[in-house]
């Protein structure tokens, strides 16, 4: 017994560094992630700044009540819902298609240099990928009305006024910032591959097409259905920088761009409800919570390796 104890304490003084290391990351996520949870009551009262968050009076759920009365609900969570269901589809097939096509560049000078061109858009801020969009849309000296509209002959158009015009260039600009982060984790996923599953492929005569449909596209399901489903956990989740900063706040264009997280930071900012802005945070939650939970159970029911828990 003395000496299992003994070897027990080793393994403990063994790993000791190891939790000192993790101390800091657990403070993180538990002051960042799981304190802030704390907060979801202030969905249940109507604040008054003047009693404090725990002397305003508690309302129950008359803020969600009137969340789900307003015409306002219905347009944020079908923008929401659409919007975030077309960047996965689309954000999933680019991603996949640019890591193939990286994955056949030999030269690794050529190789690195691209990557870093498809990463680097995901490192810039919407601040500037706004101010960029409208250096391209502006009526004035937009690069598209000075300059692509009238080559095509084509009156100059004001963007910024033209509702249907967003859904097409939030999706275009969303899919050129974001596409290289998941790009990256497809190609990682595409190098692991083992190289002999090709040759024996090539031997057989079989077409690049047909590597890519028998091979590459199977062996890297489980990280496709991973990514999805961690992206339908987020589709009531909007990048808030895509929807404020790039169309600029525009109030022509908002029945096309607002979503619920503009929503929330309109009701917490502007009209200063933080009783309704928490109620649209907390409608999001669980919703989120339960698209998580329905979308493994389907995965599960048709393969049980590729669901995430």
């Amino acid at each position: 017994m003395k000496q299992l104890s003994l070897k027990q304490g080793s393994k403990k003084l063994k790993y000791a560094p190891l939790y000192l290391l993790m101390i800091p990351g657990i403070v993180y996520l538990l002051i960042n992630n799981y304190f802030p949870m704390l907060g979801i009551f202030i969905a249940f009262k109507n604040i008054n700044f003047t009693k404090g968050i725990f002397g305003s009076e508690w309302i129950g759920f008359q803020n969600f009540k009137y969340l789900f009365q307003t015409s306002d609900a219905y347009i944020i969570t079908r923008n929401t819902i659409l919007y975030n269901a077309v960047f996965i589809v689309l954000g999933t097939l680019f991603a996949i298609a640019f890591a193939i096509l990286l994955n056949e560049i030999k030269k690794k000078v050529l190789s690195r240099f691209y990557q870093s061109v498809i990463v680097l858009p995901h490192l810039i801020s919407f601040v500037v990928v706004g101010y960029l969009a409208y250096a391209g849309l502006s009526l004035e000296t937009g690069f598209m009305n000075k300059t692509v509209l009238p080559l095509l002959g084509i009156d100059p158009i004001s963007w910024y006024t033209e509702p249907k015009y967003w859904p097409f260039i939030l999706t275009i600009i969303h899919l050129w910032k974001s596409i290289g982060f998941s790009c990256i984790i497809f190609l990682a996923s595409i190098i692991s591959i083992d190289t002999e599953y090709y040759e024996a492929a090539t031997l057989d005569g079989a077409s690049k097409w047909a590597q890519i449909r028998s091979i590459t596209i199977p062996l890297i399901t489980p990280v496709i259905v991973m990514l999805t489903l961690l992206g339908i956990g987020r589709i009531f989740y909007s990048d808030f920088g895509l929807f404020y900063q790039v169309p600029m706040n525009a109030g022509f264009i908002s029945d096309t761009t607002s979503v619920i997280d503009t929503y929330v930071y309109k009701g917490l900012m502007v009209s200063g409800d933080m009783g309704m802005a928490s109620a649209a945070g907390v409608y999001q939650s669980i919703v989120g919570f339960i698209l998580v939970l329905g979308a493994n159970l389907l995965v599960r029911r048709f393969s049980k390796d590729n669901a995430l828990f």
